[in-house]
C-alpha cells in the first residue's frame, strides 16, 4: 500500500499523529518519506527522540503551519498521500479565541486544498469530529465547514488524479483534552466533576481511528464522509468505571457543550450507506439546487461496493444508539488502551 510511497501527516505530533505513526512503521515497509507537519518544535524535537531519522530514514519533520500555504506548498512537494489531523479542538477555547480557530480549522482546510491542488498528491484524508454535526459551538462549525471545504473540493479537481474523503468519529479513548485524563487527575481528589449527568458520548480507540483512516485511504473514491460504527456511553457508567467510589459534582454544561452527540441526521441519512462495518455519507452525490439525489451514481456505487443504503429517517447519535458500553467493557477497555496510571 505504502511501497515507494510518500506521506504527509499535518498535526504529525499529536495524540493521532504520533499513533499514526507508530502504526504504520510497525505494519508497512517501503515507505519513500513520511512527513510529520507541525508547528510545535518542543514536540517534533520529543518525536525526533522516539522516531529518529537515523533509525527511521524515510521521516522527515516538518516545521510548519496549517495556515502557511507557501510553507505547505513546500511540505507538498513529491507527496501522494495527505492526512490532515491539524486542528484546535478545544470547545471552550474556541468560544473565546473564535477567529485563531477559524484560522486554522477553515482557512488552514482551504490552504491544504490549494497546496494539493498545487502539488501530485493522489488522495487526502481529513479528519473530522461528531461536533461537526449540527454544530452549537464554534469548534464544530469550523469543522463543519471545513469538511463542506474539503468535499467541496473534489469539483475543482479537473483532470488531476486526486481526491478528498473525511472520516467523521466520536471522542478517542485518552486522546489528549479527552475526559478519560481529565477524570484520572481528579481521581487523585476523590470528586469528579460533571456537567449534567444525562450527558453520553461516542467512544473509538485510537487503534480503530487509525484502521479508519487506512481504510478511507484504500477505498475512497472522492467526496464521502466514512463513519465508524462504534459504541456509546453514559458519562455516569464512564466516571463508575474510573472512580466508582468517588463523588460526583454537577457543575453545569460548558459553554457550547452538547448532551448528546451526533455521527449522522436524518437528513444525511437520505444518502448513506450501510458499508457494515462503517457507513459512507456520499454527499457529493447531491448534483443540483433542488438536492436531488443522482440515482444513476448512487446505484453505481451501490453496486460496486455490494451495500445498501439505510433507512430514510436514520440517526445515528450517541443517546439512541444501539450498542452501549457497560461499565465493565469501559473498565476492560481503558485498562486495554493503558490510559490508567
Amino acid at each position: 500500500m505504502f511501497k515507494n510511497k510518500s506521506l504527509l501527516i499535518t498535526g504529525g505530533t499529536g495524540s493521532f499523529g504520533k499513533s499514526f505513526l507508530k502504526y504504520l512503521i510497525n505494519n508497512f515497509k517501503g515507505f519513500n518519506k513520511i512527513i510529520i507537519f507541525s508547528r510545535d518544535e518542543l514536540k517534533q524535537f520529543e518525536m525526533s527522540n522516539y522516531f529518529s531519522e537515523n533509525r527511521f530514514p524515510f521521516i522527515r519533520y516538518f516545521l510548519g503551519d496549517v495556515r502557511d500555504l507557501r510553507r505547505l506548498n513546500q511540505a507538498m512537494e513529491g507527496i501522494d498521500y495527505v492526512i490532515h489531523a491539524a486542528a484546535l479542538k478545544q470547545v471552550t477555547a474556541a468560544e473565546y479565541n473564535p477567529f485563531e480557530v477559524i484560522k486554522t480549522n477553515v482557512i488552514g482546510a482551504q490552504n491544504i486544498i490549494e497546496a494539493c491542488l498545487n502539488s501530485g498528491v493522489k488522495k487526502v484524508i481529513a479528519l473530522s469530529t461528531d461536533k461537526a454535526v449540527a454544530p452549537i459551538n464554534l469548534y464544530g462549525a469550523t469543522k463543519l465547514c471545513s469538511d463542506k471545504l474539503f468535499i467541496s473540493a473534489n469539483n475543482i479537481i479537473g483532470k488531476k488524479n486526486l481526491s478528498f474523503s473525511i472520516v467523521r468519529y466520536g471522542n478517542v479513548m485518552g486522546s489528549r483534552g479527552s475526559v478519560i485524563p481529565k477524570f484520572l487527575d481528579q481521581k487523585k481528589n476523590g470528586t469528579l466533576h460533571i456537567t449534567d449527568k444525562r450527558m453520553t458520548r461516542f467512544s473509538i480507540t485510537m487503534d480503530e481511528s487509525i484502521k479508519l483512516v487506512l481504510w478511507a485511504l484504500k477505498n475512497s473514491i472522492g467526496g464521502e464522509i466514512f463513519v465508524p460504527k462504534i459504541p456509546s456511553y453514559k458519562i455516569l457508567d464512564l466516571a463508575k468505571a474510573i472512580a466508582p467510589y468517588a463523588k460526583i459534582k454537577i457543575t453545569g454544561p460548558r459553554l457550547g457543550e452538547k448532551i448528546h452527540e451526533d455521527l449522522i441526521t436524518a437528513n444525511e441519512s437520505e444518502y448513506t450507506i450501510d458499508l457494515k462495518k462503517y457507513y459512507a455519507i456520499l454527499t457529493f452525490l447531491i448534483k443540483n439546487s433542488n438536492n436531488l439525489i443522482n440515482d444513476k451514481l448512487f446505484r453505481a456505487y451501490l453496486k460496486f461496493k455490494n451495500n445498501k443504503r439505510v433507512k430514510k429517517g436514520f440517526i445515528y447519535r450517541s443517546d439512541t444508539n444501539i450498542n452501549f458500553l457497560k461499565v465493565k467493557e469501559i473498565k476492560e477497555l481503558i485498562k486495554k488502551q493503558n490510559i490508567f496510571p
